[in-house]
């Protein structure tokens, strides 16, 4: 559960995605100014905020202590914020579809985290029901609820997401703008 919103002169692992994207859109232009705190980004809605209230209850019902650890990488300007740990990483989405579906992005999330863990990681998948939405007190349903390993690739944090990241922590330290031709160029 994430407390400061400010989210600026650090990428955290839900970046992943905007990083590994191409970097000529709109969105990756918003989201850089974010970056640099010079934009600031509030959008919120139902799913977000009733995801953020089962959080804790989740890995409460899973019998996971540890919550909310931040750990950070300076030299990548990596700030990753855990949802909860022991011996792996529970990474906690809700969901309203039928069936869960681990997306590209949820999938370079959980490379980051165990990038920075060094732990193996799990997605906790809980399918919320619309009356979830009205009462962010519903008991946990077992039923609803998934588990998903995902498997560590050090070839793509090596050879794909961190020669990104190293990039632009090094725009971001300059305040600069990423060039993407430059970067394929490196």
């Amino acid at each position: 559960m994430i407390h400061n919103h400010d989210r600026s002169g650090w990428f955290g692992a839900s970046d992943t995605n905007i990083i590994m994207s191409n970097w000529g859109t709109i969105t990756f232009s918003r989201w850089w100014l974010e970056k640099l705190g010079l934009r600031r980004n509030t959008f919120t809605n139902r799913a977000m905020q009733s995801g953020t209230a089962y959080e804790h209850r989740i890995l409460d019902y899973l019998g996971v202590k540890r919550r909310d650890r931040q750990i950070k990488i300076r030299r990548y300007r990596l700030r990753v914020n855990l949802d909860g740990e022991d011996k792996i990483v529970h990474e906690v989405k809700t969901y309203s579809k039928e069936k869960f579906k681990i997306s590209a992005a949820y999938w370079q999330q959980s490379q980051a985290e165990m990038f920075v863990t060094r732990k193996p990681l799990v997605i906790e998948a809980y399918r919320l029901m619309e009356a979830d939405y009205a009462n962010w007190f519903n008991p946990i349903d077992a039923c609803r609820l998934s588990t998903h390993p995902i498997e560590y690739d050090p070839a793509w944090i090596n050879a794909e997401y961190l020669p990104r990241l190293k990039y632009l922590a090094k725009c971001l330290k300059r305040k600069g703008w990423p060039d993407a031709n430059r970067f394929s160029k490196i």
